[in-house]
């Protein structure tokens, strides 16, 4: 797993590719007292966009972190980049879900079994009274919101209201079946992870497994994005599909169905909780683990 320790941070960069880039963020880091301790590059050679993901270690700053920061945004600004500096710090996660099960489980238990480090899950919130056994089970506190067409705009700025009070820095929708707002997008820019039980964007919509069933395809898949304003249509994270044939049935399809939605939900978290995500324009560039 790509986790780091506490203390290391991690710069995000990106921008037009030109020469000298690699070098000016890494004599500015040595020039402060950081040693690299790992580094990944891309270039987009479609665009000529330049990507950097460098984890470097700050125990032995020589200045404080705001004179490191300044001088990384100096050299952003020399050469026409957008950087961030990641510190190391607990990121704390809300969970929305609603009947279905198996996604907030397997968050759960990840986090349980220590597969999630650096998470802290301070809430679950769902529209349904049904899973709050699930949440017992693991101590984590449960609100419900009943929501209908009429109070939606209200009921969601409770909601938000939550999560500001529990100071949360990401949510996951694992399976809730409710359309969040733009107001609430707007609240979480690229902080709210949605699972769909599809490649997008086939698929779309209620019951998807019988009318895959009904088409006779031959794949089916799962994935995991940033929620936006467009519905279903955010930077994609991870996708992952499974194969079937004529003779897989409806239970089929929906049991092969919540193995990939856990899996690629999980792996989305993941990668966004250790910074490996770098959102431009429509799509994640996404460094390994």
């Amino acid at each position: 797993m790509a986790s780091v320790s506490e203390t290391q941070a991690i710069l995000l960069v990106h921008g037009p590719d030109r020469k000298g880039i690699v070098a000016a963020f890494s004599q500015t880091l040595f020039g402060h007292g950081c040693g690299i301790v790992s580094s990944e590059q891309h270039t987009d050679a479609e665009s000529s966009v330049f990507y950097q993901r460098i984890v470097f270690d700050a125990a032995a700053l020589h200045t404080d972190r705001v004179s490191l920061e300044r001088g990384i945004d100096e050299v952003a600004s020399r050469l026409g980049m957008t950087c961030e500096v990641r510190w190391p710090k607990p990121k704390r996660v809300a969970i929305f879900v609603s009947k279905y099960a198996h996604c907030l489980w397997e968050l759960l238990l990840r986090h349980d079994a220590g597969e999630l480090p650096g998470v802290e899950i301070v809430q679950i919130v769902s529209n349904h009274e049904d899973l709050r056994h699930v949440a017992e089970h693991f101590s984590v506190p449960y609100a419900v919101f009943k929501v209908t067409k009429d109070t939606k705009r209200a009921v969601e700025d409770q909601e938000l209201a939550l999560l500001k009070e529990k100071q949360v820095d990401l949510v996951v929708l694992a399976r809730y079946m409710q359309i969040i707002t733009d107001e609430f997008c707007d609240a979480f820019p690229h902080r709210v992870i949605n699972i769909h039980h599809s490649f997008l964007p086939a698929f779309i919509g209620s019951k998807p497994y019988h009318r895959a069933h009904a088409r006779g395809v031959k794949l089916v898949g799962a994935t995991a994005h940033y929620a936006t304003a467009d519905l279903d249509e955010g930077p994609i994270i991870e996708q992952d599909c499974a194969r079937i044939s004529h003779k897989n049935s409806i239970d089929d399809l929906l049991r092969k169905g919540r193995v990939l939605e856990k899996n690629v939900l999980v792996t989305a978290v993941r990668a966004h909780v250790e910074d490996r995500i770098i959102v431009y324009e429509s799509k994640c560039v996404v460094f390994g683990e």
